[in-house]
């Protein structure tokens, strides 16, 4: 009698050890890779990284980091409940001239505790256009000349 009781209470141990387990927070972004496309020097470089709580227990974010001082990412201030939505902003500097390729590392309690998201583009130098074929041509026409 007392071996049925104690195999009884151990497999209901366990079976409530399974379903803590199954319960975690998901974070799911609603993009990995902001592209800032061509964008002039000294514009606005804040861009958002959408998520929602698709867990059953509130996600909390403990660490954002950037891969460069160039990039000062802010992670929210509170836990995110089952569910509901939050944001990652991201700030560049676009007085840096030049191609845009940074790594965000967002550090959580998800299921997936580590997630990477990317950032791209190209700040364009001031006086130089958008396609680009411009200041191509003139940095060709300024070069040294041979006589």
């Amino acid at each position: 009698m007392m071996k049925k009781l104690i195999s009884v209470l151990f497999i209901g141990l366990f079976a409530l050890t399974l379903s803590a387990q199954e319960k975690s927070a998901k974070i799911e972004f609603e993009k990995d890779v902001i592209d800032y496309g061509e964008i002039a020097k000294g514009s606005d470089g804040v861009r958002v990284f959408k998520f929602k709580n698709t867990g059953e227990v509130p996600l909390i974010i403990s660490r954002v980091y950037s891969s460069c001082g160039c990039t000062i990412p802010k992670q929210p201030d509170e836990p995110v409940k089952p569910g509901e939505n939050g944001e990652i902003s991201v700030k560049y500097d676009t007085k840096r001239v030049g191609p845009i390729r940074k790594t965000i590392t967002v550090y959580s309690n998800a299921e997936t505790p580590t997630v990477a998201l990317k950032i791209k583009g190209r700040v364009l130098a001031e006086g130089e256009s958008s396609s680009g074929d411009e200041s191509v041509l003139t940095k060709k026409a300024v070069g040294p000349v041979n006589n």
